[in-house]
């Protein structure tokens, strides 16, 4: 009789505090989880790190516990079993964290230097990392503990740099100016699966944009008396300062003469061309869409195809920049209302509407994101990605169950043709690797 249940009642209930922290404890005394390499046919699974943002939720209790049982059961078929456990410092979401618990304790982080920031992210760190680690022991789960490793430190962090400096070397990495998706409060650029859309009410403005030649008119419906002036539909009164043009579709009969004729921008009186692109709506508003190239993904690809200047009018702070000309350093909500003022003074606004439309919000910090250009480092994916696709569609690694394994390709063929940031997947593979 093992001495452990020497003498022992079964209570009447279970109580799970006395029951499971007196096995852990033994399993770990006992070093039960601890694997050294040997002649056995090895069985490895690398934790996927969890964020040190918080505490794990259901989503991680499920994730650990299917890899818990695929790791016992290895070692109950006589596999040198090892889960690698450790955290991930997720840099853009533990910042968003360490921000707010700064401000609960009255510190702006702008008033801090680098180093004293790193300092309190530290702290963090050390309270919800341990945190997490004490939770997956609460789990039961079988890790290896003395392999625990976070994405920041040292060894890793180096490896991340010389990894990211020869794929550098080998043309893999570049840097470059890209729309992305701008968070003003965090003030960085977030991938597009941190984007949250919501719902949102607002007003579509329907604005008067004259033309530059007083002779020019236009007759939006047949019947309605001719204007010397185009009418815009906009949710972003605020970006006008930063049109360079105005677009229609080559084949909507009402514009058809008004190619390459100017328009004034209203707020800052700059005559920017009528261009046409056969991506325009002609159905929604009145089929005439204000080009604004710093601010808007699609009025990007426009003005990249039409070699239209870009007017960065919003710093990455969210206020509005000297290139805006008015309204330089407001709020770009508080800039809205001033623009909306502005031109009913200017009689320029023909009619407003409700409008429901989807917005999208950063999922960290819950800030409006900004269409932005901003200057990033970017790892091209493409024949990064072959190695991965290869290795699944030629059966060296199998999905479980395998009918997701169209799915796989498709998501692996979309993502690289995209430019991700690089950061994440070096240091996330160094991880793995290192393991």
């Amino acid at each position: 009789k093992h001495s452990l249940f020497a003498n022992m009642e079964i209570p009447k209930t279970y109580n799970p505090s006395l029951v499971e922290d007196k096995w852990y404890h033994y399993w770990m005394e006992h070093k039960f989880f601890k694997s050294v390499p040997d002649e056995r046919e090895p069985y490895t699974i690398v934790i996927p790190p969890p964020n040190v943002t918080g505490v794990l939720h259901m989503g991680h209790m499920l994730n650990n516990t299917i890899q818990d049982i695929l790791i016992r059961r290895a070692r109950m078929l006589g596999k040198n079993a090892c889960w690698v456990p450790g955290t991930d410092h997720a840099s853009i979401a533990t910042e968003a964290k360490v921000v707010q618990m700064l401000r609960e304790r009255g510190i702006k982080k702008s008033d801090l230097s680098r180093e004293d920031f790193m300092k309190y992210a530290w702290e963090w760190k050390e309270k919800y990392g341990g945190i997490i680690l004490d939770q997956l022991k609460k789990l039961g789960a079988s890790c290896d503990w003395d392999r625990t490793s976070f994405t920041m430190d040292k060894g890793y962090y180096n490896d991340v740099i010389n990894v990211f400096i020869d794929l550098y070397n080998k043309g893999y990495i570049y840097r470059g100016l890209r729309m992305v998706n701008w968070d003003p409060v965090a003030k960085t650029a977030v991938s597009d699966e941190e984007v949250i859309f919501k719902q949102i009410n607002s007003k579509l403005v329907y604005v008067k944009y004259m033309f530059e030649d007083a002779d020019v008119t236009v007759t939006p419906k047949p019947g309605e008396p001719s204007r010397n002036y185009l009418v815009v539909a906009t949710v972003r009164p605020e970006t006008i300062m930063g049109d360079v043009a105005v677009a229609v579709h080559p084949d909507d009969e009402r514009y058809k003469h008004l190619h390459g004729k100017k328009v004034i921008v209203p707020l800052v009186n700059r005559a920017v061309p009528v261009i046409t692109d056969d991506g325009i709506d002609r159905e929604f508003g009145t089929g005439c869409l204000k080009v604004t190239p710093a601010h808007d993904t699609v009025d990007y690809d426009i003005g990249m195809k039409n070699n239209l200047p870009v007017i960065d009018t919003i710093n990455e702070d969210g206020t509005i920049s000297a290139a805006g000309q008015v309204f330089v350093g407001m709020d770009r909500f508080a800039a809205r209302k001033a623009a909306l003022k502005k031109l009913e003074e200017d009689g320029l606004i023909e009619k407003m509407e409700d409008y429901s439309h989807q917005v999208g919000h950063s999922e960290r910090t819950d800030a409006v994101i900004e269409p932005r250009l901003s200057m990033q480092w970017f790892l091209k994916m493409k024949d990064i990605s072959k190695t991965a696709l290869d290795a699944v569609m030629n059966g060296e690694v199998n999905l479980i169950p395998n009918k997701f394994v169209n799915t796989y390709k498709h998501w692996i063929d979309r993502k690289s043709t995209r430019l991700n940031s690089s950061h994440t997947v070096i240091s996330y593979a160094v991880f793995c690797l290192k393991k």
